[in-house]
């Protein structure tokens, strides 16, 4: 039977009118925005700066339902085909028309090898356009999820890509530069104005924008600034130097609750450590010749040394939520059963340590980032600490993430701390990147540590085209299992989310961590 989905004009309905009085917005956070190319980097706030510019053809409203975006209306033809009906009269940033050709160029270069957001694009066979207006998107099996993957991949102009040489994603891993890196050319609310890599980047309102007329906030001109220090970052805030900041530090948010204002929610991202469990030998230890990761009973025992509820005691001051699966509350695949965590016991690491024949002599070192996620280095100061009581020595290596993400994701770790979120809010997101072996486009893209079982696959690829939910559940519930009982990664908690802003300002807190500027109101 014909199953047809069709988008209205519900999102009108979203949003208030545009206030008269129109403000520019300076909002802060650690770290600074990796890359201006939509396709080369699957990171928060660098997919948050892409949303300003560029729009993909389906989108999220404040309650996570999805609306129309560049496709004003879609329908499944066919168990694989899916027919979305453009948006007519809308223009590229430099005045170029919107064109059913851009979302084939657009689909295809998220496909590119060099992408990094193959998992939103995972399945996608063929993209063709049949009409000005008018795409259609072939899966190689049926998709239940692909209409929630596609909020994630921006359009762009198929003419300025080629004219810049930037038909192919940057290589963010091997710290290529390109055209798209440092300029945009989007559909979306904001233009680049300037772009000052780890010094600030500035938008300013896209007056010719096609939904200018429903948008919610007012402000009109965006300036980001990277400021590393939290105490700096507090400090801006209190005296109005920045009117927002994403990620204040946990030790101010008492003061920051009276002098300023802060909302907060559960984000739905896991917070993990991954280990190379598939290298002959680890690139980060004196010992030689072996890998210990290999060993499931030297990541248990890696697993049982973290004490979690310290963790959020004293180094997340209550906002985290300690888990013991790979994907938090919010995602389609959770239970309470699989986010129970394998007891604390540092006497039972030690004595599988000892059986393992590392009671003396485990060794590596853990890449960390400082500027990423809450606390991070924090984090793995204190986990550094744990470890050393069951007798591993482990090194702290900590840098910023412009740093650690092309290290990491060029497999050049013994040991990593990692955050995943799902913005699918399926766990297929993560089966898929985390999890799967290393296959071909989406498939572990992001499993940096080898995991490897062929019955966890098996369940991962029956959950790509499972149509029947109660099967497809439990698959992913079985997968992750699976997963959990071999200790293919170390999960740490599902991150709270704080943002601290002066009070003026209103926002809209996402359990995606991104701030949706269209949306804020300065009053």
């Amino acid at each position: 039977m014909r199953r047809t989905i069709l988008a209205t004009a519900m999102a009108a309905a979203l949003f208030l009118p545009l206030s008269s009085h129109a403000k520019p917005f300076h909002w802060a956070s650690q770290g600074d925005i990796l890359t201006l190319d939509p396709h080369a980097q699957n990171e928060g706030l660098t997919i948050a700066a892409s949303s300003y510019v560029y729009e993909p053809l389906v989108q999220y409203n404040e309650k996570f339902e999805l609306v129309p975006g560049l496709a004003t209306a879609w329908e499944q033809t066919s168990p694989t085909v899916w027919r979305f009906t453009l948006r007519e009269n809308v223009k590229f940033h430099d005045g170029t028309p919107f064109e059913a050709d851009d979302v084939v160029f657009s689909v295809k270069r998220a496909m590119a090898p060099t992408s990094n957001f193959k998992a939103y694009v995972n399945g996608i066979k063929d993209v063709r356009a049949t009409g000005p207006n008018v795409v259609e998107i072939e899966t190689a099996g049926p998709n239940p999820v692909l209409l929630r993957q596609l909020t994630n991949v921006f359009i762009m102009n198929r003419d300025w890509s080629e004219k810049n040489n930037a038909t192919e994603p940057q290589d963010f891993s091997k710290k290529e530069e390109t055209f798209s890196s440092r300029n945009a050319n989007g559909t979306g609310p904001y233009k680049l104005v300037s772009r000052e890599v780890d010094v600030r980047t500035v938008f300013e309102e896209n007056p010719d924008w096609w939904g200018a007329a429903n948008k919610k906030g007012n402000v009109t001109k965006i300036t980001y600034t990277p400021i590393k220090q939290s105490a700096t970052r507090t400090a801006a805030l209190l005296s109005g130097e920045i009117d927002f900041v994403l990620d204040p530090a946990a030790q101010d948010l008492d003061r920051l609750r009276q002098q300023a204002k802060v909302v907060e929610g559960n984000e739905y991202r896991t917070i993990y450590i991954g280990l190379d469990q598939k290298s002959p030998e680890l690139k980060y230890s004196s010992i030689k010749g072996k890998n210990p990761f290999a060993d499931v009973r030297v990541r248990e025992a890696l697993y049982r040394a973290i004490d979690v509820e310290a963790l959020k005691k004293a180094v997340m001051r209550g906002l985290s939520a300690p888990t013991g699966t790979m994907i938090a509350p919010q995602v389609h695949g959770w239970s309470e059963t699989l986010a129970q965590r394998v007891p604390y016991d540092p006497e039972k690491s030690k004595a599988l340590l000892k059986e393992a024949g590392y009671a003396d002599g485990l060794n590596f070192t853990l890449d960390c980032p400082n500027n990423r996620y809450i606390n991070d280095e924090a984090i793995c100061q204190a986990v550094v600490a744990m470890w050393a009581r069951v007798g591993v020595k482990a090194q702290l290596n900590a840098m910023p993430r412009a740093t650690y993400f092309p290290k990491v994701q060029s497999y050049d770790t013994s040991a990593y701390l990692f955050g995943w979120g799902v913005p699918t809010f399926d766990a297929l997101y993560t089966l898929q990147s985390l999890i799967r072996s290393k296959g071909e486009g989406a498939d572990g893209s992001f499993n940096f540590g080898g995991y490897s079982n062929p019955e966890v696959d098996k369940l991962i690829d029956q959950v790509k085209t499972e149509t029947d939910d109660a099967k497809r559940t439990e698959a992913i519930q079985k997968a992750l299992t699976i997963h959990a009982q071999e200790f293919g990664h170390i999960p740490l908690h599902d991150q709270v989310i704080p943002w601290a802003m002066r009070k003026n300002i209103n926002v809209v807190h996402r359990a995606d961590n991104r701030l949706t500027v269209e949306w804020v109101t300065v009053d």
